[in-house]
């Protein structure tokens, strides 16, 4: 080889290497592998960040300048539509893992909320939104297909953020379920709508309709059949990969089998999974499908903000911004309105409507039908596909949003029956502030041992739980000085703080040693140093998660070795003691705050009454 043609070979091998998929899944990969974790040290969500970097790697950002600087082409996405079916794939999986949590039982209880609340909440947002785009100058045929677009959530992106467990991600799951549904009829719809539409376009949409209810009760019989065998056969291999090949085969037919009658691929997924979730194999499924359903997520994500032209948006950015405002409002709206009369908790009924207020992926697919169909222009279509990706971008901020709200929902729910619980409770109760896992142990403590006590938490959803399991548990923000003061009044025996924050810890303690200046304060501290800072800010005792672990460790060591029980605790409590010695010594103090010698146990209890300030409900 001659020294001028190596040269050209090496430009040659650097020019296939940038415009092969090769310079995109470097791309991609150093995002999942690099990006993303770094985001999530700054605790950015993994889906901004994702967006954020198909906004920069795209055509529309550092992919414009490629053709000045060629580096750029091994940082930049050269192929935007190659990546594309990989982030169909990751949707597919998704919806093929939601499946899996799903049961028949589960769905069937859900019906109701499925076909009712689902098909009220997109038909009535649709509505809403159709009039005031036709109100704007909007054809009546092109209002209704927006409408209709704009009406539709993330599938993708709103399951990963609340679940499908709770009372939210419950709400949500079944309405998007409907939209995913719908999705087809609305197609065809549109097309049906359109000016040069034949007449049988409402017979192929009822055709479509009747061929894809059969198909699903096909696979549905069929994969209760055949999958627990194919899985049987592909676990007795004990081969790894074997196993998921068995698992992408089922999604991908599935899907495939959906595709093929005129129904969404997503469909296909849902019903296979729901399928594996009546069998035993659907724990290993899940484990070993995770790794391609996240990946394919954020590849999805990455096109999504690769459709973002920031440019554009800047240019015109009133219009965009009062677009997305508008469809956030309306939909929001409609949401929490149809939950509360579906009798829907005020608190749930806020969150799931703010979440659930963005438009969707799918909402790209009906706008390209609508322009098909000629129902709206290119440039309209264009116009709404910017919105559309603004929109799915701060989804995550929304959930955020909803979240404060239903907080701020519950918080005022709840204010009501704080203040009666408070004006009935027993006076001499001990306080605990804080009702997590930490929360819950003392309380049973405290009650096995006859301690009247009043438990007060700032998650509203917490507090209604554990107040439906019996436990004496309140509403409240103690950093608040009037909820201090009313505290005061109530003559507490003891305070023991149980949060998992240190910061707020340390502040609260010093507000209640200057509120309570004789009474026992018990902190739980996250190591010795924190332990150390908690006695300096004036509490009586302060519990190191760590050390009480390392304690706890080491008796059953002890104890399964043969060791008497009795010695065992003695050297447990001698190390304990050591080790207390030692925080008081890093915290400055000779001895813990005497409190004129008063501590729980010497606190004169109230009379055997009442265990209780006010009956949980």
């Amino acid at each position: 080889m001659t020294s001028t043609s190596a040269p050209a070979l090496s430009k040659g091998v650097e020019g296939e290497f940038s415009k092969s998929g090769f310079s995109d899944a470097l791309v991609i990969l150093g995002a999942a592998g690099i990006v993303i974790p770094a985001f999530a040290r700054i605790r950015i969500s993994p889906i901004i960040g994702f967006i954020l970097i198909g906004m920069l790697v795209g055509p529309a950002g550092l992919g414009a300048f490629a053709g000045q600087y060629p580096w750029l082409h091994y940082v930049t996405i050269s192929n935007a539509h190659g990546i594309e079916p990989f982030a169909e794939l990751g949707i597919v999986l998704l919806l093929f893992s939601i499946g899996l949590e799903l049961s028949f039982r589960r769905l069937w209880s859900m019906r109701g909320l499925v076909f009712g609340t689902g098909a009220a909440e997109l038909i009535g947002s649709a509505a809403i939104l159709a009039f005031g785009l036709y109100w704007t100058g909007q054809t009546g045929a092109g209002a209704i297909g927006l409408g209709l677009a704009l009406a539709l959530s993330s599938t993708a992106i709103v399951l990963p953020l609340v679940g499908t467990q709770g009372p939210v991600g419950r709400s949500a799951l079944a309405m998007l379920l409907f939209e995913d549904l719908a999705l087809v009829p609305i197609v065809f719809l549109l097309g049906a709508m359109a000016p040069r539409a034949g007449s049988d376009a409402v017979g192929s949409l009822l055709t479509t309709l009747l061929v894809g209810g059969l198909t699903a009760v096909a696979m549905l019989f069929l994969g209760r059949l055949l999958l627990p065998s194919l899985f049987a056969q592909a676990a007795r291999t004990k081969s790894p990969e074997l196993f998921l090949s068995a698992c992408l085969l089922v999604v991908i037919v599935a899907s495939l089998v959906t595709s093929a009658v005129g129904f969404s691929a997503v469909l296909g997924a849902l019903i296979a999974g729901i399928v594996i979730a009546e069998t035993e194999y659907r724990g290993e499924v899940e484990v070993i499908t995770a790794p391609f359903r996240g990946l394919g997520l954020g590849i999805f994500l990455i096109t999504v903000g690769m459709s973002v032209d920031v440019r554009v948006v800047l240019g015109d950015w009133q219009s965009f911004l009062a677009a997305l405002a508008g469809v956030l409002a309306v939909k929001a709206l409609v949401t929490a309105v149809l939950l509360r009369l579906g009798g829907a908790r005020p608190a749930v009924a806020a969150e799931t409507g703010v979440l659930m207020a963005s438009p969707s992926e799918t909402t790209l697919i009906v706008l390209g039908s609508a322009a098909a169909a000629q129902l709206i222009s290119r440039e309209t279509a264009a116009f709404w596909q910017i919105v559309t990706a603004m929109g799915l971008t701060v989804t995550p901020l929304l959930a955020k949003l909803g979240r404060f709200a239903g907080s701020r929902v519950a918080g005022k729910e709840l204010a009501g029956q704080m203040d009666g619980s408070l004006e009935s409770a027993v006076l001499g109760q001990v306080v605990i502030l804080g009702f997590g896992r930490v929360g819950r142990m003392v309380a049973d403590m405290l009650q096995a041992h006859d301690k009247d006590y009043l438990a007060i938490e700032s998650d509203a959803d917490a507090v209604a739980a554990a107040r439906k399991e019996g436990y004496d548990v309140i509403f409240g923000d103690v950093a608040r000085p009037e909820l201090l003061d009313r505290l005061r009044d109530r003559q507490p025996t003891a305070l023991i703080l149980t949060m998992d924050n240190p910061v707020l810890v340390n502040r609260l303690a010093r507000k209640l040693r200057k509120t309570f200046a004789d009474l026992p304060i018990i902190a739980r501290a996250r190591d010795t140093t924190h332990a150390a800072a908690l006695y300096r800010a004036g509490v009586t005792d302060a519990v190191p998660e760590t050390l009480e672990a390392s304690l706890q460790l080491s008796e059953a060591a002890l104890v399964d070795l043969g060791v008497a029980m009795g010695p065992v605790i003695a050297s447990i409590h001698e190390k304990r003691d050591e080790l207390r010695a030692q925080i008081k010594s890093e915290a400055q103090l000779d001895e813990v705050p005497r409190l004129g010698g008063r501590r729980l146990r010497d606190v004169p209890q109230p009379s055997a009454g009442s265990n209780r300030s006010t009956p949980a409900v």
